[in-house]
């Protein structure tokens, strides 16, 4: 689940709470303009969607996009958490914000059943109180706790997805161009590294951090060329040589592409000024 350069908006959250009081089942049928994530607490039910029928289980995780049509039914005592929000892509291109209003499904399932679930209980449990509570700052409280939720969900599927032994060895990998972000390095000694074919390491690399090998050790690189700017005394060609970069021109396109600003621009904006 990749969610990299998105912003959110919390349209609003709520909880329900079991309460043995109540005599009615609860019955929702709607379409919504936006998007919502719905974690079952406890509760016995079904969530149709796309004319699929799910079976409420304790720990399933629903998520509802834009213009679905859907129709949730459960027992009176019901305990869930639930975030409405939008979205929209932001870019930076050539110095410039780029906003784009999304509509698109995130690529979460329409439910799925949990295992150790208890972290994303917690932060959603906390994501409904700040917002309900709506103390001075809420809003933003608010957005870090969807951010963190959105997090937990991602990594909890990860978990649930892939091989652990395979993470272990992307994070090798990802260890070792933190040590080596001043050399070069091939695909070839990163996949013996790690006892894997180029292509299965390429393919499974991206998988789990949303960048190519490349793509990923060169942002390292940038981070890094840009502690140099801003902390020392050195020509943009020296801090391409000291990254491993014979080529200073080429090491300016890769900057900017991850950037937006060329080096000598980034330089200008952040050590000189305008």
């Amino acid at each position: 689940m990749k969610f990299k350069n998105l912003f959110f908006h919390i349209h609003y959250c709520n909880f329900r709470l079991s309460n043995k009081a109540d005599i009615l089942p609860v019955k929702i049928k709607r379409t919504l303009q936006h998007h919502e994530l719905i974690f079952i607490a406890h509760a016995k039910g079904s969530f149709t969607m796309d004319k699929k029928k799910y079976e409420l289980k304790d720990g399933m995780l629903l998520y509802i996009g834009p213009d679905m049509p859907h129709e949730i039914e459960t027992d009176p005592e019901v305990s869930c958490f639930t975030v409405h929000f939008s979205y929209a892509r932001v870019n930076i291109e050539e110095g410039q914000w780029n906003i784009k209003e999304e509509q698109q499904i995130l690529p979460l399932q329409a439910a799925q059943e949990l295992k150790d679930y208890y972290q994303i209980e917690d932060v959603f449990k906390k994501l409904a109180e700040s917002w309900d509570a709506k103390l001075p700052g809420y809003e933003f409280m608010s957005k870090t706790l969807f951010q963190q939720l959105l997090i937990a969900i991602a990594q909890n599927i990860k978990k649930e997805n892939q091989n652990f032994s395979i993470s272990l060895k992307v994070e090798k990998i990802i260890q070792y161009m933190h040590e080596h972000v001043h050399d070069k390095i091939t695909l070839t000694k990163l996949s013996d590294l790690v006892q894997l074919s180029p292509a299965y390491l390429s393919r499974v690399f991206k998988e789990i951090t949303g960048y190519s090998i490349i793509e990923f050790f060169n942002k390292m690189k940038t981070d890094k060329a840009k502690e140099m700017i801003l902390e020392g005394n050195r020509k943009i060609k020296e801090v391409a040589g000291a990254l491993g970069f014979t080529d200073e021109f080429y090491f300016s396109r890769i900057f900017k592409k991850t950037e937006g600003l060329s080096p000598s621009e980034f330089y200008s904006k952040n050590v000189h000024g305008d």
